[in-house]
């Protein structure tokens, strides 16, 4: 296969290069001929039996101190010959590593001795937790399971900065915490990494003698060259499954796992009232008090509740808040706590998306409707409140992973005046209660197979969802080739009907090796809606789509590695059947010699698209989308250096008149020394003469009334800066301010009428339109700015205990005539009504053990 691939792409090149400059030849063959640099030949590895270490037990537990002075340390076996996975897979470290493990009845400990050849070479920026800067680095990873896909992950720097990640088939999860005690410290020209890790931060079975999944990671950031114990491929697909085994683990038995973190905050509040017409604004305060608990309760030695009460989120970084002119919601990121830890099978299927806990209340226009009732809207609350959330999850000894989530949110109430003066409150949201079910079962070959059920129930009348999903990956012995699928059927239940819906999805392909492709058929029926506690933005398709990929993993010419691929893929609307899309994508990216990284990409859709979403009523009606490309490319500089730079530059070109897109993202990084950073980061986009929906009516509401749409020409500029400030006082304690500005204005030129052929026919609208209630000196031109300021003071006093003090600006202005200039938008901005919040947090962590053990010592 491999010669005749050779052969393909050498024909292929000779035919090319016949019309094209060599230059503009040999970038088309790396877009869409991939493999092409490395002339199609495939890297051989020869399997290797995994890497096996003996762990030591002990009677006397070892001081974390960074030192490994003990003598027991020595009697243990030691791990060593590394192997490096970057940037040149195969070769064994020059600078040792070597590694002990010893355990108890009560935690794992790990003594590792990194040597190097001087103290300068040994890198240590400090961080905050979970964040690796510019530093060496050592990390153990245990699959306590041995199911070689569910994985843990310990790590830490010569200074002493801790890091823990899950690992599943979702890959790793960097928001997951655990409680657990390390040390560094540097010792001549070597640096010791010591770890504590409690059996009450894993999970295991039952067994008398246990068997894990074991490997260790260094990092040495001065030559960026990455060290793994037992050898990780980077041509085969999987992390855990590519583990040693840790093996000598007798008579362990899990502890009572009962911690409990109470929390204490007070916050205060400055927002604005009002704004009178003389301009003047009046601000109104407020102040609270409050307390909860986050309780962690170890019901088995594999299964552990986690509970929040009365939790508290003021604290969590503001959204990304933009100008949204799509026909889709805006996905915002998780950052509240409780959702980001231990969710990885909550999260298996992408069925689940937290942000629908705490959301906007389903009710919320009810409120506005009351103004035609006479009412004034007093108050209209944008979110609702988390009462309190539940998982219980955990993996029993035979690979099968069970999890249930549950969270209760209030009820939220709007207050509305009549003309007399007289407040009253309006429902618009009703107790819900929201949960998940997840049975996930790791089967051989880093397969498995997953039940998923979400299920929304809200008190009286208003709608309840539901939702169950199955999903599998089966990889052959190798894990060279896969199959893998998913299905759901989505359930809506209203008083006098029930909305059913389905989808499902299956791909095959080559997963491992230099050279992979892929294939897949994807069906979304036209009532397929899991959004009460999902989220998709487009359904009523089906899609067929293949790729392929050529990446080169060892080093050659000036590069340290190279990647390719091509993807092209068919769309069709599902109900009724009528041709949508038809695309090509293709990205070439790598890293040079010199650490600097690069990368280009290239997008076709040479045949009209027929978009049914932009007019935004469903049915038949749907907007001829032109012709059109796209091309561009990044760079990405060498991050040891005190200064380096991300570049990214786009553009798009439409076949219809001077439509197109450009976009530039800029991002200096100065790191003055191992404490302080700065982070600047550009985005400007500009869309010039881009169309998009405007309005709809309809004369009489009625389904046998012609509707009409209105579509408009305008131009879009958004730009956003970014300012990011860290400093790190020691390994446990910062501080770090990040402020945004964000400006996004949208200019109308000209505005049609959308034809039920899709076309669009040029309309004198506003004027004209007053039957519908439209002024004539109604204008869609939007100017949209927001501020946001999130300044974060963190100490961990203690393990798994923080204090925490944030003050938080916000400010956000939306007018109906577009302003130009960015700077005349920063100055308006920062002159307009704005909000200050400053909270108070302090965390403490309880355990029952360690709470008892040192009351006994008493």
């Amino acid at each position: 296969m491999l010669a005749g691939l050779h052969q393909y792409i050498k024909t292929m090149k000779n035919f090319f290069c016949r019309f094209f400059t060599p230059f503009t030849c040999r970038l088309f063959l790396l877009l869409f001929l991939p493999g092409f640099a490395a002339q199609a030949q495939e890297v051989k590895s020869v399997p290797q039996p995994p890497k096996q270490l003996q762990a030591l037990r002990i009677t006397e537990p070892v001081k974390i101190d960074g030192i490994l002075d003990e003598p027991i340390w020595q009697q243990a076996e030691i791990a060593t010959d590394f192997i490096q996975n970057r940037p040149n897979p195969g070769p064994k470290e020059v600078h040792p590593t070597a590694v002990r493990i010893l355990y108890d009845d009560v935690a794992i400990y790990v003594g590792a001795i990194m040597h190097d050849v001087s103290p300068d070479s040994i890198l240590r920026q400090l961080g905050q937790r979970d964040d690796i800067g510019n530093t060496d680095f050592f990390g153990i990873f245990l699959d306590t399971y041995n199911d070689q896909i569910n994985g843990f992950g310990f790590l830490t720097t010569p200074a002493g900065v801790q890091l823990d990640a899950r690992y599943s088939s979702n890959g790793e999860d960097w928001s997951w915490n655990a409680v657990w005690e390390s040390n560094a410290s540097i010792q001549g020209n070597n640096w010791i990494a010591e770890f504590k890790i409690p059996y009450s931060a894993l999970r295991f079975s039952s067994k008398p003698e246990q068997v894990w999944g074991l490997n260790f990671m260094r990092n040495r950031q001065v030559t960026r060259r990455g060290f793994f114990w037992n050898h990780v491929d980077p041509a085969k697909d999987g992390f855990v499954n590519q583990f040693g085994k840790l093996v000598g683990i007798k008579d362990i038995k899990a502890p009572l796992r009962l911690s409990l973190t109470p929390y204490v905050s007070g916050f205060g509040v400055i927002y604005p009232a009002n704004t009178e017409s003389s301009g003047k604004t009046d601000y109104n305060h407020d102040f609270n008090f409050s307390g909860g608990m986050d309780v962690k309760y170890g019901i088995s030695d594999a299964f552990t509740l986690d509970m929040t009460l009365i939790p508290d989120f003021s604290q969590v970084q503001s959204d990304n808040r933009v100008l949204n002119l799509s026909p889709f919601e805006v996905q915002f990121n998780e950052n509240r706590p409780f959702f980001m830890e231990g969710t990885e099978l909550f999260n298996k299927g992408d069925f689940f998306y937290s942000r629908r806990i705490g959301s906007s209340p389903i009710n919320y226009l009810n409120a506005q409707a009351a103004e035609a009732e006479g009412y004034t809207v007093i108050q209209n609350p944008t979110e609702t409140k988390m009462l309190n959330g539940t998982k219980l999850s955990g993996r029993t000894s035979s690979g099968l992973g069970i999890g249930v989530f549950n969270a209760v949110v209030g009820r939220t109430y709007a207050t509305l005046e009549d003309e007399q003066g007289n407040r009253t409150k309006r429902e618009t949201h009703p107790l819900t209660n929201y949960n998940i079910a997840v049975l996930d079962q790791s089967l051989k070959n880093n397969s498995y197979v997953t039940l998923v059920n979400t299920n929304v129930m809200r008190e009286g009348k208003t709608y309840d969802a539901n939702l169950t999903g199955m999903l599998f990956r089966l990889a052959n012995k190798g894990n060279k080739y896969a199959v893998s699928g998913r299905g759901a059927l989505s359930q809506r239940f209203f008083t006098d009907k029930t909305d059913l819906g389905h989808t499902y999805e299956l791909g095959v392909g080559k997963v491992s090796g230099n050279f992979q492709f892929s294939a897949s058929h994807k069906v979304i029926s036209d009532t397929y809606n899991p959004n009460d506690m999902g989220i998709l933005f487009t359904n009523n398709t089906s899609e067929q789509s293949v790729g392929l990929q050529y990446n080169i993993y060892q080093p050659f010419w000036k590069m340290l590695n190279l990647y390719t691929n091509i993807e092209g893929g068919y769309a069709r609307r599902y109900k009724p059947d009528a041709f949508q899309n038809f695309y090509l994508n293709s990205n070439i990216n790598g890293t040079f010699k010199n650490f600097m990284s690069a990368g280009a990409w290239l997008t076709l859709e040479p045949v009209t698209t027929y978009d049914f979403f932009e007019p935004r009523i469903g049915g038949a009606w749907y907007y001829t989308y032109p012709t059109n490309y796209g091309f561009g490319g990044w760079v990405s500089s060498d991050y040891r250096k005190k200064l380096a730079l991300d570049v990214e530059i786009g553009y798009r070109g439409f076949n219809e008149n001077s439509r197109h897109n450009i976009s530039i993202y800029v991002s200096p990084r100065y790191r003055v020394n191992d404490r302080l950073s700065f982070t600047y980061t550009l985005n400007n986009n500009t869309k010039n003469d881009d169309i998009g929906f405007v309005n709809h009516f309809n004369a009489d509401r009625s389904a046998e009334a012609q509707d009409t749409i209105m579509f408009g020409r305008r131009n879009v500029k958004t730009t956003t800066n970014t300012l990011a400030v860290s400093y790190i006082f020691s390994n446990r304690m910062s501080i770090t301010l990040r402020a945004r500005h964000y400006w996004s204005g949208a200019d109308y030129k000209q505005y049609y009428q959308l034809t039920s052929a899709g076309m669009l026919q040029e309309d004198s609208y506003p004027l004209g339109y007053s039957r519908y209630g439209v002024a004539a000196s109604h204008s869609h031109n939007i100017n949209y700015n927001t501020f946001n300021v999130d300044m974060v003071y963190s100490w961990w006093f203690a393990p798994g205990s923080e204090i925490s003090i944030v003050w938080k600006n916000a400010i956000e202005e939306e007018v109906r005539q577009l302003i130009p200039g960015y700077y005349d938008n920063f100055s308006r901005t920062m002159s307009a009504p704005q909000t200050n919040s400053l909270s108070v947090k302090v965390l403490y962590y309880i355990d029952y053990l360690m709470l008892k053990n040192k009351l006994a010592k008493k």
